[in-house]
């Protein structure tokens, strides 16, 4: 996998990270990812934090801001079967640049698919999610259909499940996606 975020964020090993929802307060909810040495990884923060309904932003461990993912709002959105996000990255200069939209299906009669499904810019390149988040139970997959990550229940708690991400992934990339999921499903990111 080629990086989508930073390849700051790759392992070359397999690697079981733990996300710990935080709860809602005035700031907003979220949550935080650490290592098997507990040592926090990414954060994070909902809404609340940014005043703004439908936007979310990755922290590396130090605080330092990886990831800006907001909903696509408006006439256009209102009228399509898709709820689209948008994640982008900071380049070098301090600039947004656009590097991924996750479109999900809108709750209605006419969605004909329940699948997730990322699209990396630029290029072809394309994930899905299959399983379901809400139980803890799903995969990130890549277009050959191998899983880059999974997402497993941690001893029946809802507030701490775990995520297992295979070697070479860019782990940003994929809790970017985890932190829509939360969202989508009404959970710590959501208002």
């Amino acid at each position: 996998m080629k990086a989508v975020v930073s390849k700051l964020h790759f392992s070359s090993t397999e690697e079981v990270m733990v996300v710990r929802r935080r709860p809602h307060v005035v700031n907003g909810g979220g949550f935080v990812v650490t290592d098997c040495r507990e040592k926090t990884i990414f954060k994070i923060d909902g809404c609340g934090v940014l005043g703004t309904r439908g936007e979310l932003v990755l922290r590396d461990g130090d605080g330092a801001d990886l990831l800006l993912i907001h909903k696509k709002g408006g006439m256009v959105q209102a009228l399509s079967i898709h709820n689209k996000w948008r994640g982008y990255s900071y380049d070098y200069q301090g600039s947004p640049k656009p590097v991924f939209t996750l479109r999900d299906p809108k709750q209605s009669c006419f969605s004909i698919t329940g699948s997730i499904r990322i699209l990396v810019q630029p290029g072809n390149c394309y994930f899905d999610v299959r399983g379901s988040f809400p139980d803890r139970d799903c995969s990130i997959v890549d277009s050959t259909g191998s899983a880059i990550a999974q997402v497993k229940e941690w001893s029946g708690s809802k507030d701490i499940y775990s995520v297992v991400t295979k070697a070479n992934v860019d782990k940003a990339f994929v809790f970017g996606v985890i932190a829509v999921l939360d969202y989508i499903y009404g959970e710590s990111t959501s208002c």
